[in-house]
């Protein structure tokens, strides 16, 4: 058994890593400042006497050292996330990636803890190769795009992360995420899975973005979770980095068509420029796949749910919540 601090763990992938880490035994530490995270989320184990919420962030220098002291290992997934968030608040997402993964790796360091830092495909930028590998280029426009804000500020927690590891021998690992999704994640930040789930529901239009071509892969939060944990317990892992994700690749137009199919829903689906839904300027790239295979050599794992799995996931989901899709005549017209 060992004692686990997860930052960012009332979020939607940390509260399902907290919950695989107690089902395992472990004892396991929260903190979050609940800016993006919900205490909701970790409902089902706020009574387990080997789980512990502190509520801080990772730019409070005391609030993170009494939270990494005691503890074995370290998960490092607190970031200010989403398309929408990062595009409003450009300056929030540097500041709270960058040092906020100072601060706790900083802290890491002084009480010897093992680090996983959470990175994300937007490392890659306009990268539209694929897929790509983890020496893939990053390919990114101009820094007056704050898009780019995210994807760099991520970069940068990287070569901390390994910084930390060949300089001052802290036990790091790295992991890029690619498209995360599944329960408890929120339409707020522009997430397009649960949003477009939404939508279908409500019977409004689903809004695709751009023309629809660009392509995306997404991986259930449960393998992703599995995934986490596998690396944690590998101890080639330590020092390198490594993408998650799915191969399962789909169109964002025909996402959209999904979802409408298995919600039964009778939402229209339209088209909106970027400049309209972000920012004029805003730039997305056209594919986005990752090559698994230096995970899955390693620790043999692959993603076990295909989309229609997610999907059908976040509808439940979301018709537990009281959404269901109105009847087909009924949709409310567009507002």
């Amino acid at each position: 058994m060992a004692r686990y601090l997860v930052t960012g763990g009332a979020g939607f992938i940390g509260s399902h890593l907290v919950e695989a880490l107690l089902a395992q035994g472990h004892e396991v530490a929260v903190l979050d400042n609940l800016s993006t995270g919900q205490l909701s989320n970790l409902e089902g184990v706020r009574s387990n006497p080997r789980f512990c919420f502190m509520h801080g962030s990772v730019l409070d220098e005391l609030a993170v050292d009494q939270a990494v002291q005691g503890c074995d290992v370290v998960v490092h997934l607190a970031a200010a996330v989403g398309v929408k968030l990062i595009v409003d608040q450009p300056l929030h997402s540097l500041t709270t990636n960058i040092k906020g993964a100072i601060v706790v790796l900083e802290a890491a360091h002084r009480y010897r803890c093992q680090t996983m830092v959470a990175s994300s495909s937007e490392i890659y930028g306009k990268n539209s190769n694929g897929p790509l590998t983890e020496q893939s280029d990053r390919v990114l426009g101009s820094p007056a795009v704050s898009r780019w804000a995210y994807s760099t500020s991520k970069a940068v927690d990287e070569i901390l992360a390994y910084a930390y590891h060949r300089e001052r021998g802290l036990p790091t690992i790295v992991v890029r995420l690619f498209n995360t999704v599944g329960p408890r994640q929120s339409p707020a930040y522009g997430m397009v899975v649960p949003r477009f789930v939404r939508q279908a529901l409500a019977g409004e239009p689903l809004t695709v973005y751009g023309d629809g071509s660009q392509t995306r892969c997404f991986c259930h939060v449960a393998d992703v979770v599995d995934a986490l944990a596998r690396l944690l317990n590998e101890p080639a892992a330590v020092g390198d980095v490594f993408n998650l994700g799915s191969s399962e690749e789909v169109s964002v137009e025909e996402l959209a068509h999904r979802v409408v199919a298995r919600t039964g829903s009778p939402s229209p689906i339209v088209h909106l420029p970027y400049e309209v839904a972000y920012e004029v300027g805003f730039e997305d790239m056209a594919r986005r796949v990752p090559d698994t295979a230096k995970v899955q050599a390693l620790t043999g794992w692959r993603p076990r749910r295909n989309l229609d799995d997610i999907l059908d996931d976040v509808i439940a989901e979301a018709k537990g919540a009281g959404l269901d899709a109105p009847q087909v005549g009924r949709a409310s017209p567009p507002g």
